[in-house]
């Protein structure tokens, strides 16, 4: 058996035993992943890590009856997860502090106004969209009412990056870093911060969490990633993140691995510009891909790209969010993975800086992204994927592959898809 294979196996187990143990209000008795491996290796417990385990079924004829309902208009809104603030015209930023200045913390009629025209699969929430529980659940009501009926997503990973758990008018337990967590080398440590933020996050009516970060820390001069990852050594890290997502479902959260394909070994910070690893695709196979093929192999729903350069890999500087040898090559390819490719941020200055709002929709989607996250300019790039559909650039049967993935995760998740 691979050692990938076997490793993936051992962390489903002990996120099964985890799960056991807190039902029987024993779980914090067992601190050491040999003794979850252990029952494992007794065959006390017994998991399933496949695809078909992950989701609920939703049977192809019927996602294919809603496909053939949707205009072009509403399918490709499916593929556009915004935030709230781009539904807004009037609204006018150029650097993030912008927003949190003049912080938007409610749906108001210019945004009901766009998103008649402009319907969108996804809203993601800021900090700063968010004050207290009353006003999070008023607008996360009256987001749910939007054309398109969008999922409302976060980035909610824990230690620093944690828009609910940093708010002070929010009484939940605050999860640290992931790098702290994969120093302990027990997943079920990785499953309790999942199910923690997880089971808040469902409280509050959020449906995807934009996390575990499965990058590999392998750069100490990154400045990025650090201690979000949850260690320099993929044989820790892949456990850990399998363990972190079957916490997120068991909350009724889906997940989403991050950043596609591994933003761990680079020095730069892509929110604000061009950023680049030198390893070839033999030396990620070794590395970053441990953690990704163990996120694949256990069914996740979302993988997220990074804006990164791969010159060793493309033989080019293009961002692997625009690249198809990554994307399709190699991801969907080399790796097997069949469900929804989501882009970083498309307003991140690594993709800003060398392409309009236009040109990076319209290219993401041609390299095989399924979900076009926070274009700069939402209107500019909605208009330019479907203008391309209409002249043959972008053919409809392109976009039916992504809306078809993105239907099947939101019936599976709730029912939800029709448009």
């Amino acid at each position: 058996m691979e050692t990938t294979t076997l490793m993936i196996l051992m962390a489903c187990g002990v996120v099964a035993v985890a799960v056991m143990m807190k039902a029987l209000k024993l779980r914090h008795s067992i601190h050491h992943t040999a003794m979850l491996s252990a029952l494992l290796a007794m065959g006390l417990v017994l998991t399933s890590c496949s695809d078909d385990d992950e989701t609920t079924s939703v049977p192809a004829d019927e996602i294919e009856a809603q496909l053939q309902k949707m205009t072009l208009r509403e399918k490709v809104g499916q593929m556009f997860y915004v935030r709230l603030e781009s539904l807004d015209t009037t609204m006018h930023w150029n650097v993030y502090a912008d927003l949190q200045q003049n912080p938007m913390l409610q749906v108001n009629s210019n945004i009901r106004d766009l998103n008649a025209k402009y319907p969108v699969g996804g809203i993601i929430l800021y900090a700063w969209n968010i004050k207290d529980e009353p006003q999070l659940a008023t607008i996360v009501a009256d987001i749910r009412k939007l054309n398109g009926k969008p999922l409302l997503c976060i980035d909610e990973e824990g230690g620093r990056i944690a828009r609910i758990a940093k708010n002070s008018n929010f009484n939940v337990e605050v999860i640290g870093p992931m790098g702290d967590i994969g120093k302990t080398n027990d997943p079920a440590n990785a499953y309790h911060a999942g199910n923690v933020i997880g089971s808040y996050l469902t409280k509050y009516g959020i449906d995807i969490d934009f996390a575990p970060v499965a990058d590999v820390n392998t750069n100490p001069e990154n400045i990025v990633i650090g201690d979000r990852a949850f260690s320099d050594d993929p044989q820790v890290a892949a456990p850990m993140v399998v363990s972190y997502l079957q916490g997120l479902k068991d909350a009724g959260i889906t997940g989403c691995i991050k950043h596609f394909p591994g933003h761990g070994d680079t020095k730069a910070d892509t929110h604000y510009g061009y950023a680049s690893t030198q390893k070839t695709w033999a030396e990620m196979q070794q590395c970053e891909m441990v953690t990704f093929r163990a996120g694949i192999q256990w069914g996740c729903e979302l993988i997220m790209t990074a804006h990164i350069g791969t010159p060793k890999i493309t033989g080019s500087d293009v961002p692997a969010t625009m690249s198809p040898i990554i994307l399709q090559d190699k991801l969907r390819g080399e790796l097997g993975y069949q469900n929804i490719i989501i882009t970083d941020a498309m307003e991140m200055g690594a993709i800003t800086q060398q392409y309009s709002s236009s040109e990076a929709a319209v290219g993401s989607i041609q390299a095989g992204a399924d979900i076009v996250l926070g274009p700069r300019y939402f209107t500019e790039a909605f208009d330019a994927v479907m203008k391309a559909v209409e002249q043959g650039t972008i053919s409809e049967e392109r976009i039916n592959q992504s809306v078809r993935r993105i239907l099947k995760m939101k019936k599976s998740r709730r029912g939800e898809g029709e448009n």
